[in-house]
């Protein structure tokens, strides 16, 4: 490549966490290829970002974040051909023929000799654990979803460009779906088009995130390469979730707020400062609160009541509740489907899309704000900086959060195989 830097290719890319990891340590992406509008549009507003920030037009994008100048307007600042990598399509049998097009032409415009890493993972729904994959009796109706077949296409990726190393993401639950048959057949066909693999369960709170979030992450090399899997130390959190979330404006359910709570950097907590997650001229973003009814107002308070009294660290349970605050007739499962995001722990329970729907299982852990979490509180315990912008309104973007891979865990893994492919 003519700038000599790594490059990568991220395929079922999201709102581009893994990339953010992969471009924070100073890779080049040559094409990201997602399907979801929203999420695409992310991922350009944060190619501008990177941009503007080395070209010394970084103001720009915080007006844009302002809502000082348009979307376009910030786009016209950035070249078409760093734009054009994002590829917002769907990955199906009838696209891929156009999609490889796109990329070789990127290939051909930028005189890329060879491709470094390709990373990413097919959406996860149809594996995840709490799903239809794990559902003896839904069983003949997941047969038919699509999305099982997606990682036949990340393997003619990587027939096609054969990438030095790649990194497959996914949830734990691939790993039992359709009876392991899909895990099988995976690494079955990894092999088969060249590649030594190496399955591994990770843990996105053993790399300083402040989240348990469990993840299938295979990392493969061409054979004869003489590469391997990374071997990663744990990490240090040294600091609670509340760390996290206490120099954000505290919100009532339905407030707003675009300024920062602390304003004064130096209290600020230093997990926060150090991680990069907030820096001084940032501008905050995706800080407004779901407006909630009574009812759930009153139940959220009796959720972090009963996690905090007595320091216990009890959930509550649907069925306790006082009839008067019950209206769901299902009182057998899902009877934590109300749960306080853990702030006195140094780690909470997985962020998820399904926060796109209700915020029940992720209740703020002050009682005085009894809401849901914000985007952005969400998009900080997944690690992103708050300099991230999510596209889209809101359900959108608790989607994009919530199926990300958290930057902090990416930006790890991505260091690891960079001191590989550099090494002499």
């Amino acid at each position: 490549m003519k700038t000599g830097r790594l490059n990568y290719i991220d395929l079922f890319a999201g709102a581009g966490g893994l990339s953010e990891g992969f471009m924070q340590s100073g890779f080049e992406p040559v094409a990201h290829v997602e399907m979801n509008e929203y999420a695409a549009k992310t991922i350009q507003t944060r190619i501008a970002y990177f941009y503007l920030k080395k070209h010394g037009g970084i103001e720009k994008y915080y007006q844009y974040e302002k809502g000082e100048i348009t979307r376009e307007e910030l786009l016209q600042l950035v070249p078409e051909q760093e734009l054009k990598t994002v590829i917002n399509k769907e990955m199906s049998v009838a696209t891929i023929k156009g999609i490889f097009e796109s990329i070789d032409k990127i290939i051909a415009e930028k005189e890329i000799k060879e491709i470094d890493v390709i990373v990413g993972g097919p959406p996860c729904q149809a594996y995840s654990l709490v799903g239809r994959a794990q559902s003896s009796h839904m069983l003949v109706a997941m047969e038919d979803d699509p999305r099982n077949e997606l990682y036949k296409m990340y393997v003619q990726f990587l027939t096609k460009y054969k990438p030095r190393m790649f990194v497959f993401e996914n949830v734990a639950g691939i790993k039992t779906a359709r009876g392991g048959q899909i895990y099988k057949n995976l690494q079955m066909y990894m092999k088969k088009v060249g590649y030594e693999i190496e399955p591994h369960e990770l843990n996105a709170k053993d790399f300083g995130v402040l989240q348990s979030r469990k993840r299938v992450i295979i990392v493969g090399w061409l054979k004869g390469t003489g590469y391997q899997y990374p071997t990663f130390d744990v990490v240090d959190r040294n600091a609670l979730v509340n760390d996290l979330l206490g120099d954000l404006t505290p919100l009532k359910p339905g407030g707003e707020a675009t300024e920062y709570y602390v304003d004064d950097m130096r209290k600020v907590k230093s997990y926060v400062k150090k991680n990069g997650i907030r820096e001084k001229t940032d501008v905050l973003t995706g800080h407004i609160a779901r407006p909630h009814t009574e009812q759930d107002i009153e139940i959220y308070k009796r959720v972090i009541e009963l996690w905090f009294k007595n320091e216990q660290h009890k959930r509550l349970k649907y069925d306790d509740l006082p009839d008067a605050l019950k209206s769901h007739k299902n009182r057998t499962s899902f009877v934590d489907r109300f749960k306080i995001v853990e702030g006195d722990m140094d780690y909470c329970h997985t962020i998820l899309a399904h926060l796109s729907k209700d915020g029940h299982y992720f209740i703020h852990p002050d009682i005085n704000q009894h809401r849901s979490l914000t985007v952005r509180e969400a998009a900080r315990l997944q690690s992103f900086p708050d300099n991230y912008y999510f596209e889209g309104p809101r359900t959108a973007q608790f989607v994009q959060v919530g199926n990300a891979v958290p930057p902090m865990m990416a930006k790890q893994i991505a260091e690891k195989i960079k001191a590989q492919l550099t090494k002499k």
